[in-house]
C-alpha cells in the first residue's frame, strides 16, 4: 500500500491555497474600502487593462457571453469601478475603462497579494516557497495570466 496521497487532492489543495489567499485579499480590499469587489473582479479589471475594451472583446477575453460580459460591466459601473465611453478612434464604439476607483483596488491589490506572499514565505520558509513557486513554473504553461477563468468556471 502507498502512502501517497489520492491523485484528486493535488487539484483540491492548489485550489484551496488559491482560495485561502483570495479570501484574505477580499477582507483585506473590504476594510480599504472595496467591500463590493468579488474574486471575479480582479479577472474583468485585468481583462479591461490600461487601454479600456469594448463589451465583446471583455467576453472574449474571459470567455463568456457579451451579454454576460454586459452585465457585469453595468455591475460595475454602479459601483463605481468602471466607465463607458467613446472610443477617440472610432466615436461608434463605446470602450469601458476603469476608473480611478478600479485603478486604486487593482493597486492595493497588488499590495496585499506582497504582504499574502511574505506571509507564506514566513510559514513555510523563502526557500521552500521559492522552490513551490519554481516547481509550479515547471508543470504549467508560461501563460500563466489566463483570464478565461470565469468562462471557464461555466460563466457567471
Amino acid at each position: 500500500m502507498s502512502n501517497d496521497p489520492p491523485g484528486f487532492e493535488l487539484p483540491l489543495r492548489l485550489l484551496l491555497g488559491f482560495r485561502v489567499i483570495i479570501d484574505e485579499l477580499h477582507a483585506q480590499l473590504a476594510r480599504q474600502g472595496h467591500p463590493d469587489l468579488r474574486p471575479m473582479h480582479g479577472f474583468v479589471f485585468q481583462a479591461i487593462g490600461v487601454d479600456g475594451t469594448t463589451a465583446a472583446e471583455l467576453g472574449r477575453r474571459l470567455g463568456v457571453s457579451k451579454q454576460a460580459a454586459g452585465k457585469t460591466i453595468d455591475s460595475l459601473e454602479r459601483l463605481g469601478y468602471v466607465e463607458r465611453g467613446s472610443d477617440p478612434r472610432d466615436a461608434r464604439r463605446k470602450v469601458v475603462r476603469l476608473t480611478e476607483r478600479g485603478v486604486d483596488s487593482l493597486v492595493q491589490s497588488a499590495r496585499v497579494f506582497d504582504e499574502l506572499r511574505a506571509r507564506w514565505a514566513e510559514t513555510l520558509g523563502e526557500e521552500r516557497l521559492r522552490a513551490m513557486e519554481a516547481d509550479l513554473r515547471k508543470v504549467t504553461p508560461p501563460d500563466f495570466f489566463r483570464l478565461d477563468i470565469p468562462g471557464w468556471f461555466g460563466g457567471y
